[in-house]
């Protein structure tokens, strides 16, 4: 008797178990690989120069895995200077491209502060710089919110790496700098 108890006890325990989902977690999905336009991949820390407008000069700083550029303006007869940290290109090297944002303050008709970002990504890094493609400009109301019905452009800018000639003449102030301006 006690034989046909303990098939009948170990048959239900199997029962049991079998019948219990499964407390496994599923496996994390493998990351998907990184794609950045070619020689992207590679360290773009350093000096660079807007091509069309050289008075706008940029410093770089990489991780390897996200690229900060710090823009700095030079005047004639003066250093570069940092133009106050009120505008900055941020991207990552993600599986999406390498990507980002050109964060900036532009102030409204009365003078109020707001901070913009500007979707912002490289499409292509060489030997002697970057190509760069932003929007180039965004409206905002009163209340530092995006205004209805503005368009979107997108503007191609290209940095060159290292400082300007010093025979480079000064751009005429018409030029575009290469940095958004909020739509003032």
């Amino acid at each position: 008797m006690s034989r046909k108890i303990t098939l009948i006890a170990a048959g239900g325990l199997a029962a049991t178990l079998m019948a219990c989902p499964s407390r496994t977690p599923p496996l994390p999905e493998a990351p998907r690989p990184v794609r950045v336009p070619p020689g992207c991949e590679r360290n773009q820390a350093g000096e660079y120069h807007h091509e069309e407008n050289p008075a706008f000069l940029y410093r770089g700083e990489d991780d390897g895995g996200t690229l900060t550029l710090a823009v700095m303006r030079a005047r004639e007869g003066e250093r570069a200077q940092a133009d106050g940290g009120t505008v900055s290109i941020v991207l990552n090297r993600t599986p999406d491209g390498f990507v980002g944002e050109t964060r900036a303050t532009t102030f409204t008709g009365a003078g109020t502060a707001c901070p913009v970002r500007f979707p912002t990504e490289a499409t292509s890094c060489d030997e002697k710089g970057l190509t760069l493609r932003s929007v180039a400009a965004t409206a905002i109301d009163e209340n530092c919110r995006p205004a209805p019905g503005g368009k979107t452009a997108w503007k191609e800018q290209r940095l060159l790496r290292g400082l300007p000639d010093a025979g480079t003449p000064p751009p005429p102030p018409s030029t575009d700098a290469g940095t958004p301006d909020g739509g003032r």
